[in-house]
């Protein structure tokens, strides 16, 4: 093992071009082609990983290696340097482990590791990854997957390892990282990164009924329940903590629900400037993914080289093996924003007469089958104890089950349901993006997506240096026939299934509506433009709206629908934001993202104004017991200043009007699929907008808040401390929500833990003055208190000499609170609204190195 300050690269080999020589040296004057240039290196050479780390500002780090295998191995220490433990939490969850170490309860005090809520939710995780396979699926296909693959994983893992042997051994010392030292922190394999990535891929949908496929039996009891495994020998306190995960789960089976597989907070924007609408003639891309902020849908930023064969920088998801999920290379960029494609499909099965074990498929008899599932309980004081239970599969996904009372998925005499996820073992995710990266044009990128299915929930925006702009929509979607998608379209039961349940549910006992793999490239929603494609999360359909998009599965989303405030608030931007010669310059489309309009106020905020003129002083009747004067309310919107920023006066009123406001309700002219921008529009004059207004300021006064407050005084970022505990320092924040038409997007889900369980603080809920429910925007005691959003932003251009790109992680690059990088760019953020720039070339790394190291390991 070797580390040093400084290190020398191994200049790379390069291929031999013999040109011919004049007649008179009497040799042939035949010019020989070039020989082709050497391929890239997969595996470390003799097994010997080597690779130099620099840390710039913000502490990005810099990777390079000579091989594929190397720069992973950088990867994963670069990354368990910035998040040991949200890695460490995402290994234990997709192996099923989370109870064996925090016992069956999910909501727990981390300092302790006691629970603080009995709600079985690590138990039911832990039994639904296994139900689903990941960690077998794993270990039977690693040693098929190609050598890229095979490395990526490998040498995360190696590099991930290497970083805990130096905490132990006090080679590197990080003051205070919580889980140090912690079991459930310890070494992993490749088989270990390979399972993690399969559970990833299934976020999108089957991960989403965990409860359902828990609960899923053929009885009408208890069965469902676990027990302790038939050799376990069980103490008291395990006895005690059974009747108690028992009782819990008879509770929370009586509160199941059809999951909410898409919200419609999540989401990001995406665009790809073509030349014929920027400055320079060449492809601009502007990345704004908006996810979760804690957790392990987190991005982290790094600069990945293979000197003469790859350099990319850009965003990727924690976990990422050594590739850029959203970024660029030297010739191309390209972001993705979250598809309202659907990746999985439930069915529902019919059963044979008088058996529940039995199904029908074009009338043969085929067999549910029962698996016994084992998972270990931590019951306190070092002991756990195995407790068993039944999952029930067919041979394309698991049965799942909620009562008829409380979603229409029952499991009874005549009829059962279960899930089949396009996703499942998808083993294209690292040969996927990896070949994005490694591409250098067009026609390279397009072949990515031709060659592999593993962009697994994502529409993907790009745009090159030589003026191109491409959209596809190439997520892991179902491919079922052509039969099936016309019965989507026209059957008036399926249709009305799909728009109740929010996903699809086919019948289970007909050949014509079964799929085996997914929608191929020729088939996938695509568009290549040289003007612009983008995407703010409604579906492929008007990309560019000169050129709809029609004529593709259903199952990729709906068309000729009205779209969302934020898409009508990009589509607004691409016409009104560029500069004085109607194209874009990076910088154009930097102002343009950042700039916090709010399409609700700019649609409807002056005929607003005008109906609280006409309304004066008289009270706003919102409900029997509730009058409102809402002069106060209208003085204050009066004064707002066309975006929401720090400094916007009534921001949080224009706010929760938003979350009051239903364009079905409140606006008079209808939407038009032919003008699917502008329409629809027109405040309707029936007072029922001035209504929502009144509920609206009440609720905020009602809370202590004042309707003229800046929205910086009540919209902040506070991160927590390693215990949970609020860190005590807000910075104050600027940005627009979805529901007020926003395009640089933050919310607020005031849920702490996220998909992790490293803890989140979280304030007490505000009321809503009407409901005397929560508030729909999740306001807080506090103000909005911000977990969601914006995260990897860039936009990136090309120059002469390449790329020129500009970016910002909002939440900063480290999870540890004793990082130096922290909270930087987020304090960056708060104090300038504004991208910073990426540091791309040799010149630019050099000067704002931090720390340059270089770290060898034989395998």
């Amino acid at each position: 093992m070797i580390r040093s300050p400084l290190w020398v690269a191994v200049a790379m080999a390069t291929g031999l071009t013999l040109s011919g020589c004049s007649n008179d040296d009497n040799r042939d004057s035949t010019t020989l082609p070039p020989e082709p240039a050497p391929e890239v290196q997969v595996f470390a050479e003799n097994g010997l990983l080597d690779v130099r780390i620099r840390r710039t500002t913000f502490g990005v780090p810099h990777i390079e290696a000579d091989s594929i295998e190397s720069l992973a191995f950088g990867s994963g220490y670069a990354q368990a340097q910035d998040h040991l433990c949200l890695l460490a939490d995402g290994i234990i969850k997709a192996n099923s482990e989370r109870a064996k170490y925090f016992g069956p309860h999910k909501s727990i005090d981390f300092a302790t590791g006691l629970a603080k809520e009995e709600d079985n939710q690590n138990l039911i995780s832990d039994f639904g990854y296994k139900a689903l396979g990941v960690r077998q699926s794993a270990a039977e296909l690693i040693g098929t997957l190609p050598d890229r693959s095979r490395a990526m994983l490998s040498g995360f893992a190696a590099g991930y390892n290497l970083y805990l042997a130096d905490l132990a051994s006090g080679a590197v010392t990080t003051p205070n990282l919580p889980c140090a030292g912690q079991p459930w922190v310890k070494p992993m394999a490749d088989v270990d990164m390979l399972t993690y990535l399969f559970s990833i891929a299934l976020l999108p949908g089957a991960a989403n009924f965990m409860d359902l496929i828990f609960f899923a039996n053929p009885g009408d009891g208890d069965e469902y329940l676990p027990r302790p495994a038939a050799t376990a020998s069980v103490p008291r306190q395990g006895q005690m903590m059974l009747a108690e995960i028992r009782a819990k789960a008879q509770a929370r089976a009586a509160t199941l629900a059809t999951p909410e597989v898409n919200p419609r907070e999540m989401g990001s924007n995406g665009w790809g400037l073509g030349s014929e609408v920027t400055d320079n003639g060449r492809g601009i891309v502007l990345g704004n993914p908006h996810f979760p902020h804690t957790g392990q849908l987190r991005f982290w930023q790094s600069h990945l080289t293979i000197p003469g064969h790859l350099n990319v920088m850009g965003g990727s998801l924690v976990g990422m093996p050594g590739a850029v999920n959203i970024g660029f290379n030297q010739n191309l960029a390209w972001t993705h924003t979250f598809s309202t494609a659907e990746h999985f499909i439930m069915y529902n099965l019919s059963l044979k007469e008088g058996d529940r074990l039995t199904y029908l498929f074009e009338g043969e008899e085929r067999a549910i089958t029962p698996k016994t599932l084992t998972v270990e309980v931590n019951i306190g004081g070092g002991v756990t104890i195995p407790l068993e239970k039944e999952v029930y599969l067919t041979a394309k996904g698991p049965m799942v089950e909620a009562p008829p009372a409380l979603a229409p998925f029952p499991w009874d005499d005549t009829q059962a349901f279960f899930i089949q996820d396009a996703n499942m073992n998808n083993v294209d995710v690292l040969e996927h993006w990896s070949a994005m990266n490694f591409a250098s044009n067009l026609e390279e990128f397009q072949q990515a997506f031709k060659s592999f299915d593993g962009v697994i929930f994502n529409n993907t925006m790009y745009a090159d240096d030589q003026g191109n702009a491409f959209y596809i929509d190439d997520s892991t979607v179902p491919n079922i026939g052509s039969e099936a998608e016309n019965a989507l379209r026209l059957s008036p039961e399926l249709r009305a299934a799909r728009d109740q349940a929010g996903f699809t549910i086919l019948p289970g006992d007909e050949a014509r509506f079964a799929f085996d793999g997914a929608v191929p490239y020729e088939r996938a929603p695509k568009l290549v433009r040289r003007d612009f494609v983008q995407n703010s999360n409604n579906s492929y359909w008007i990309t560019n709206p000169a050129e709809p998009i029609e004529h593709v599965s259903p199952l990729y989303g709906k068309r000729r629908v009205q779209q969302s405030l934020r898409t009508r608030m990009g589509l607004t931007l691409m016409s009104d934001a560029r500069g004085d010669d109607d194209k874009f310059s990076p910088a154009e489309v930097e102002s343009a993202l950042l700039s916090n309009r709010a399409y609700l106020a700019e649609l409807v905020l002056p005929q607003l104004l005008l109906q609280c003129q006409a309304q004066g002083t008289t009270p706003v009747v919102v409900s029997d017991s509730l009058s409102v004067n809402i002069t106060p309310a209208c003085a204050a919107l009066a004064k707002w200043n066309g975006a929401q920023n720090q400094d916007s006066v009534a921001g949080a009123l224009l706010r929760e009007f938003g979350y009051r406001f239903d364009s079905d309700v409140h606006l008079d002219v209808p939407f038009v699929y032919t003008d699917p921008i502008n329409t629809p529009n027109t405040l309707a004059s029936d007072g029922a907008a001035l209504v929502a207004l009144a509920a609206a300021s009440v609720t905020l006064t009602q809370n202590g808040f004042d309707l003229e407050a800046p929205l910086g005084q009540m919209q902040f970022v506070e991160k927590s401390l390693p215990n949970g505990q609020p860190s005590g320092v807000r910075f104050p924040w600027s940005g627009a929500n979805n529901f007020e038409g926003g395009f640089n997007v933050f919310a607020y889900t005031n849920r702490p833990g996220d998909d992790t369980l490293l803890p989140q603080h979280a304030y007490e809920p505000a009321i809503d003055a009407v409901t005397g429910q929560p508030t729909r925007s999740e306001l807080t005691t506090e103000g909005y208190h911000i977990d969601y959003g914006s995260s990897w932003m860039m936009v990136v251009g090309f120059g002469d000499q390449g790329p020129e790109g500009r970016g910002l992680l909002t939440y900063s690059e480290a999870y540890n609170a004793h990082s130096p990088h922290w909270a930087d760019q987020t304090s960056y953020y708060s104090d300038n609204t504004a991208l910073r720039p990426l540091l791309f070339t040799e010149e630019a790394i050099a000067a704002e190195t931090l720390s340059d190291i270089r770290l060898q390991y034989q395998k």
